[in-house]
């Protein structure tokens, strides 16, 4: 039976697994989330910095025309394999279009087609669809929001990005699946091999929210959670009752041996590790919160403060500013003060090192 000790241990070490090349890190994950916010890096390089060999800030984006992989929507927005996004197509948006709409969109796909890649601005300039309020309220592109619009419902494709600015292009439909359960199936395993070992709850959340990439199947996400019981192991630990890959142990001490190496690591506030707050509160007995939307008075930790991995343990916190062409780190600790231990500050050291490396910085 696992204890929260191995649970821990394994929630560390299968995710950080030996760095590796950039496409089979992605397959690895099998879903990378992203966010716009660079403080001091994209969250899909800060996550990926970890687990692929050399990487640099905005290697995802140069190499992302070369690599099997699409930007979609899953339980989050992100880039997951061709193979995992063609699992939630063709996908039936929930809001359905208004006839006057479906003939923006033809005329716009057709302009595509004829073109091959193009800017929004090309789709606006072209078109002129003047201005519409946006999801926070505020006002965008209207061409900008019927691109969203059309790539959601798989009409276009991310081809690449210019200066983070989405280039679209038209996307080859595939055939149907020919079983919805068994492509939810699939889906809810990709999930659990990214965030497991997961607090049963938590597990079936993220296969409520698969139904932000297949809406079209949400009634049978429960049914698919159902299964997914029945396919892989559980235990109560402590009165929790948490789920894990089939083919994993969580009590193996391979684990503890991999997470307990004398490493410092700054995660993103998406990073598998620390994703799921419920897990986190459990693990590590403090709560994280992303607070970049927060209001700056009610802050505790920072804008875009980085949970700080030192073993087996998330101790604090670092907010990270490049000034100067210098990298410069505020480092925070839930205990008040950093670990009483000689390798500490060595292993801290090194990990700034490699954050500055990684930004190409000083």
């Amino acid at each position: 039976m696992p204890t929260l000790a191995h649970l821990r241990h394994h929630a560390v070490a299968r995710t950080l697994f030996t760095p590796t090349t950039l496409s089979r890190a992605i397959a690895r994950l099998g879903f990378v989330q992203a966010d716009p916010i660079r403080a001091p890096a994209r969250a899909q390089d800060l996550t990926l910095r970890h687990r692929v060999q050399g990487y640099r800030a905005g290697d995802l984006e140069a190499r992302y025309p070369r690599l099997g992989i699409e930007e979609d929507f899953f339980v989050n927005y992100g880039f997951l394999p061709r193979a995992t996004q063609a699992l939630m197509h063709p996908r039936t948006a929930r809001t359905v279009w208004s006839a006057e709409r479906n003939r923006q969109a033809a005329a716009v796909l057709d302009f595509v087609r004829e073109r091959g890649v193009v800017h929004p601005r090309e789709v606006d300039a072209q078109f002129q669809h003047g201005k519409a309020t946006n999801w926070f309220g505020g006002s965008s592109n209207a061409s900008t929001q019927l691109l969203d619009g059309m790539h959601y419902r798989g009409l276009l494709r991310i081809a690449r990005r210019e200066g983070g600015v989405r280039l679209y292009a038209p996307r080859i439909a595939g055939g149907e699946p020919t079983d919805p359960q068994a492509a939810m199936d699939a889906l809810a395993d990709v999930v659990l091999a990214k965030y497991a070992p997961l607090p049963l709850p938590s597990f079936s959340m993220l296969v409520h929210r698969v139904g932000i990439g297949a809406p079209q199947w949400n009634a049978l996400c429960k049914p698919t959670v159902q299964r997914a019981r029945q396919r892989h192991p559980t235990a109560a630990v402590d009165g929790v009752t948490w789920i894990w890959p089939a083919d994993e142990n969580p009590a193996s001490r391979r684990h503890a041996t991999r997470a307990m190496t004398d490493t410092v690591r700054l995660l993103a506030p998406f990073d598998p590790i620390v994703w799921d707050r419920r897990r986190f509160a459990l693990l590590w007995g403090w709560d994280y919160r992303f607070e970049a939307y927060t209001p700056a008075p009610k802050r505790v930790r920072g804008y875009y403060a980085l949970p700080l991995l030192w073993r087996d343990q998330v101790i604090g916190w670092a907010n990270l500013a490049v000034k100067d062409g210098v990298l410069r780190p505020e480092v925070g600790f839930v205990s008040g003060q950093a670990p009483d231990d000689a390798g500490f500050a060595a292993a801290l050291d090194d990990e700034l090192q490699r954050m500055a490396a990684f930004l190409g910085v000083d």
